[in-house]
């Protein structure tokens, strides 16, 4: 689930490529003519070919005989993959998708809390006050302040004392990334502070029932703080 693009020539066209299937401009079912698109990006047919085998990988594209190189359907894509999130977003997806981290979030992390207030150790509090300093840090940029909630997120998932739980960061990370890159990059969200300092006050207690409701209570702020950052886009985004 590594972030692919950004890598130099390849990366750029995995990049072109990803957002145009992923927005629909290259729709599921269409078939694609490596060469003509080579000559379209002014690229070789090799870095045309290995632009394709990662698109494949990420389930977007397959080939056969007979057909060629096509797009596939939806279902088969990895929507997990953080390049897939972060062009869907760029692909005007951004709501659905904000939409369905809000849902698994809310599935996962009230428990995870609740379970990592029975289980924590000393070492994962020093985490979770760790990221919770960086955060407090207003000198940061927003990718700073989205690596330092992410941490926050990481070391509760990992206080949990399960193995599976702790790599739903694997899961939650990617969308929870492009969340925060939205939201901290305008000042309409709420200090993100508070709330992450309830959950940690309360696993640090080793309440779990109350460490459950903060991460509910933080789980609805975040909901509440991206439709006011999303509102005042669109707003600025309309003729005046």
């Amino acid at each position: 689930m590594a972030s692919y693009t950004g890598r130099g020539v390849h990366g750029q066209i995995v990049h072109t490529l990803g957002v145009r299937i992923v927005s629909g401009a290259l729709p599921q079912g269409a078939t694609i003519d490596p060469r003509a698109l080579g000559e379209e990006l002014d690229v070789s047919m090799t870095v045309m070919r290995e632009s394709l085998k990662v698109l494949a990988g990420k389930g977007l594209i397959d080939a056969r005989q007979k057909r060629g190189t096509f797009v596939r359907e939806r279902k088969f894509w990895n929507l997990l993959d953080a390049d897939l999130i972060h062009w869907q977003a760029e692909g005007g997806d951004g709501q659905r998708l904000m939409r369905d981290l809000a849902d698994v979030r809310s599935i996962v992390e009230p428990a995870a809390a609740h379970r990592a207030a029975i289980h924590r150790s000393n070492d994962d509090l020093l985490a979770m006050q760790a990221a919770l300093e960086a955060m407090a840090d207003d000198t940061q940029f927003p990718a700073a302040a989205a690596e330092a909630d992410a941490a926050f997120h990481r070391a509760l998932l990992n206080a949990t004392g399960n193995e599976m739980l702790a790599r739903m960061d694997m899961l939650l990370e990617p969308g929870l990334r492009e969340r925060d890159r939205v939201v901290h990059a305008h000042d309409q969200a709420a200090d993100p502070v508070p709330s992450h300092k309830a959950v940690l006050d309360a696993v640090r207690d080793q309440d779990p029932a109350r460490a459950e409701l903060a991460m509910l209570d933080l789980l609805a702020q975040a909901v509440h703080d991206l439709d006011q950052v999303t509102g005042t886009v669109q707003q600025q985004a309309q003729p005046r």
